[in-house]
């Protein structure tokens, strides 16, 4: 029996403006997990969501994600970062070397509220679920324009996703401060 190795830089690339997502381990692999190397944009935010029946792990590479998995007090449908879980838990800035594991049932976000890339590595159980929606999701924003968030939801019903706030994409505005001044006519 033999395992499996994939080199830095190695694996199969899905790439758009709003992501980045590198196979590194599937269910073509035998595995009953996927494995993915995700470059997280900024402005990027997933969205708050729960799966019923999939378990997932987030480790934070390089860069910083605002992290949530808990069940907050009050569920708002338009924005995630500002909820508490009745213990007290709220969202977490993490940097690189933090994770994230999402039993099933909890719902859970990332954001890349800062002006760098950040990358992570993904875990999604039962494979090869994620590894679908992510050709799926990948082809919706490949396609131009503005997402079509009724398209998204069609998608994540199919893939065990019950949204609970928007995806959004959210690119920070590049800061004018640095500009050369303009001349007069």
């Amino acid at each position: 029996m033999s395992g499996l190795i994939v080199p830095s830089g190695h694996g199969r690339k899905l790439v758009t403006d709003k992501q980045e997502v590198t196979f590194k381990v599937t269910a073509a692999d035998g595995s009953v997990i996927s494995v993915f190397e995700v470059v997280v944009p900024p402005g990027f935010d997933v969205g708050a969501h729960t799966h019923h029946r999939s378990q997932e792990f987030f480790y934070v590479l390089e860069g910083e994600l605002d992290l949530l998995a808990f069940e907050p007090t009050k569920r708002t449908e338009e924005r995630w970062q500002d909820w508490e879980s009745p213990d007290g838990d709220r969202v977490v800035r993490a940097g690189a070397g933090s994770c994230m594991f999402v039993p099933a049932g909890t719902p859970h976000a990332f954001r890349n509220a800062t002006d760098k890339p950040a990358r992570m590595l993904f875990q999604s159980y039962p494979s090869p679920d994620h590894e679908r929606y992510f050709e799926e999701i990948c082809e919706i924003f490949s396609a131009g324009g503005s997402v079509d968030p009724d398209a998204v939801q069609r998608m994540r019903d199919r893939y065990d996703i019950s949204q609970i706030t928007p995806l959004r994409y959210e690119p920070p505005i590049p800061s004018t401060s640095h500009r050369a001044p303009e001349r007069e006519a």
